[in-house]
């Protein structure tokens, strides 16, 4: 099996009598040594001995967060100048370097591994408040390079996704004051950062999710006046729409589509819109422009249950700022729920609410 196209290493399907010995082994002498870490804890030995004795199990197992935990208090304990009884053989820079590294090497192998992830934030944060540690800043900006690598091997791995947003915002709060906020901000490279991911790959749902999240602040830095936000977001929906005609049966695309023209409903909070005076005729505009749009793509892919599901999202939306049915009727709107419920059937009675929302 594979996710997002990175192949999983299969399991062997038969074992020898004496692979099964030598497993059952590994099992004894894993088990043998979480007593003695576990033991070694309660006893409060945080030293380095049982830090190496931890890295051993987390390198068999780094799903075992209570190991974790454990190395957590160890750490703090070797890394705190109260302490002299458990003064590490290692200055702090060092021992911090070597949790990098440790995490790093295991996160090439369990990418996903949500404990991990965890102490790496645990440790660059730790690391802040450690006398002779690397220049705090300096940590962080260099976890941008370990995302890199993370997602050149998975572009849509939500984990470094999401640690990558942590990271930005870790760098620009540390960054030296100056006279310009837009000057500490990262907001204008990560912007092209998805530009360039998203190119690679049209079907990057984290890449897409991350620009939207980055859109109402990258305008606001900008000072962006009401013609220029009216050009992003022309541009945003030239590359969507593009996108679309790619792929029209990709979920990923549908949902940044449908996020964008939530950014036009009147609904929309100030601090989430792209634009911040659109009229309803405006409004309007941009509904049956997408609408026509998407209902050229439905000649050529009548299976694809997202373009009737945006179909009647753009047509509810019409609803509300034009109060008709102009650029639709309402057997069309029939038609298309018709349809999602014949491409969808699992979902028919989330199908069923909606003719009834929408009265259909």
């Amino acid at each position: 099996m594979a996710s997002h196209g990175v192949s999983r290493t299969a399991a062997a399907t038969e074992r020898s009598e004496e692979a099964r010995r030598k497993e059952l082994q590994q099992i004894a002498a894993y088990k043998d040594l979480t007593d003695l870490v576990n033991a070694k804890i309660s006893e409060r030995q945080y030293t380095l001995e049982v830090l190496g004795l931890s890295t051993k199990l987390l390198n068999e197992n780094p799903e075992y967060y209570t190991i974790w935990n454990h190395r957590r208090r160890i750490l703090g304990a070797l890394l705190s100048p109260q302490l002299s009884d458990t003064a590490p053989h290692k200055d702090p820079n060092e021992l911090v370097q070597d949790d990098l590294q440790l995490t790093f090497t295991l996160l090439r192998k369990f990418p996903k591994c949500y404990w991990i992830w965890n102490h790496r934030d645990w440790l660059l944060r730790t690391a802040e408040s450690v006398p002779g540690a690397s220049n705090a800043r300096t940590l962080w900006a260099g976890e941008l390079q370990l995302i890199g690598k993370m997602l050149h091997a998975d572009s849509r791995n939500f984990h470094a996704w999401s640690y990558r947003r942590f990271v930005v915002a870790q760098i620009e709060r540390l960054a030296p004051p100056t006279t310009e906020a837009s000057s500490q901000s990262l907001v204008e490279s990560e912007f092209e950062y998805t530009t360039k991911m998203i190119k690679t790959n049209l079907s990057n749902f984290s890449a897409w999710h991350s620009r939207s999240k980055i859109l109402p602040r990258l305008l606001k830095e900008r000072t962006a006046t009401a013609a220029s936000r009216r050009a992003l977001l022309a541009s945003e929906l030239s590359l969507i729409c593009s996108a679309i005609n790619t792929d029209p049966f990709d979920q990923s695309i549908w949902y940044y589509h449908q996020y964008l023209m939530s950014t036009i409903s009147p609904a929309c909070p100030a601090h989430n819109r792209l634009v911040l005076d659109l009229s309803n005729g405006e409004r309007q505009e941009h509904y049956e422009h997408e609408m026509e749009y998407i209902r050229e793509i439905l000649d050529d892919e009548t299976d694809c249950k997202w373009i009737y599901e945006a179909l009647l999202y753009l047509a509810s939306a019409y609803l509300e700022v034009e109060g008709g049915t102009q650029a639709f009727s309402t057997r069309d709107m029939r038609g298309w729920l018709d349809q999602l419920k014949r491409l969808d059937p699992l979902r028919k009675g989330r199908w069923e609410d909606l003719g009834s929302t929408l009265n259909v």
